[in-house]
């Protein structure tokens, strides 16, 4: 039995990822912000819900030691936590840069900084980055500065890390999703044909091979999901 770490497990995305790795027969360790949020879950053997403040590195770093104490391999990790922020340069102040900084880039650093090491050693590993279009393509970028910026060091740091891993089974792969089809785009974009957006679930079976050993050929991955949007 594989075992993983999935990070946001209980947004829209998260919720899909975690039902497809239990369905799966993973062994899930998932991290949620808060205390309250442990209910989100249904209690299953394979499942295992830890409060985690990954903005902090000393607490992310020691909730990967302890997942390694306790379970002695981790296989994968599925790094789903971020935040969205609208803004061009004149709106997007420094504080603004910080937060979404801290959101979409230290919470995935601060795992993988650990986890990283740890796969090293075992010669074996997956690491999965949400990627975003914005970070990729300028046109959609410029009115999404903060949130493009911070996205965007993920493919870089993406790039360091499977050069580090070279000769090794370790990869780290950056999955860019274009729209989700969700309740909240739906309401937000009703004019919108959801059916050109990219289902949670879709990225769920995505994120599953990443893991699995049929991708063990791919290296230096970037996985464009964009459906038709």
């Amino acid at each position: 039995m594989k075992t993983v770490i999935i990070t946001g497990a209980n947004g829209n995305l998260g919720s899909a990822v975690t039902k497809e790795f239990l369905d799966k027969g993973y062994k899930v360790i998932v991290t949620v912000a808060m205390e309250s949020m442990k209910s989100d879950f249904t209690p299953t053997n394979n499942l295992d819900v830890q409060v985690v403040d990954l903005m902090k590195e000393d607490e992310a770093g020691s909730f990967v030691q302890s997942v390694i104490a306790r379970y002695g391999k981790v296989d994968g990790a599925l790094l789903l936590v971020g935040g969205f922020a609208m803004g061009n340069i004149a709106a997007t102040t420094g504080a603004d840069l910080k937060k979404q900084f801290s959101l979409n880039f230290e919470t995935a650093y601060y795992i993988t900084r650990s986890l990283f090491q740890h796969m090293l050693q075992n010669k074996n590993g997956r690491i999965v980055f949400i990627g975003a279009r914005p970070a990729l393509l300028a046109e959609q970028g410029k009115n999404l500065i903060a949130y493009g910026l911070s996205k965007s060091l993920l493919f870089k740091l993406a790039e360091y890390l499977n050069e580090e891993a070279k000769g090794t089974n370790v990869t780290v792969t950056v999955v860019a999703p274009s729209t989700l089809d969700t309740a909240l785009n739906r309401k937000s974009m009703p004019d919108v044909d959801p059916n050109i957006w990219v289902k949670p679930q879709q990225i769920a079976e995505l994120l599953e091979f990443i893991v699995s050993d049929k991708s063990s050929p791919l290296r230096e991955t970037v996985l464009k999901v964009y459906n038709n949007a």
